[in-house]
């Protein structure tokens, strides 16, 4: 249930809070809830990616379809590698980079001040 949650509000912050902030800042908030939630490492990873890699993908489409741009079939040429489509799926699998590092970021942070048992290997 959390990686859904972390998925929606991972959505939420990109959608309303990317138009003023930078990446990195964005990058930074998605740790922090990460650490916050107490999410493992594989949780993390795939919940950061995937919030926010829908989130750039679904604004990329967005901007694209809402504007009637030529713009990005032109950017898409002139960088040799087709539509724009391809740059939308580009722009998607940077976001999803981007997120699950974050994601990441945060899990491993949390599990630096967790205790670990000192008597484990002790009969």
């Amino acid at each position: 249930m959390r990686f859904i949650l972390f998925i929606i509000i991972i959505i939420g912050i990109v959608v309303f809070l990317n138009p003023f902030f930078p990446f990195w800042v964005i990058m930074v908030f998605i740790s922090l809830l990460s650490a916050l939630l107490g999410l493992n490492g594989i949780q993390g990873f795939l919940a950061g990616g995937l919030g926010f890699g829908l989130a750039w993908l679904g604004q990329a489409l967005f901007i694209s379809a809402s504007t009637g741009s030529d713009l990005p079939n032109r950017m898409g040429e002139l960088m040799g590698i087709g539509s724009g489509m391809t740059i939308a799926g580009v722009t998607a699998i940077i976001g999803f980079l981007l997120g699950s590092f974050s994601g990441l970021t945060g899990s491993l942070f949390r599990n630096l001040f967790r205790k670990k048992p000192d008597n484990l290997y002790r009969g």
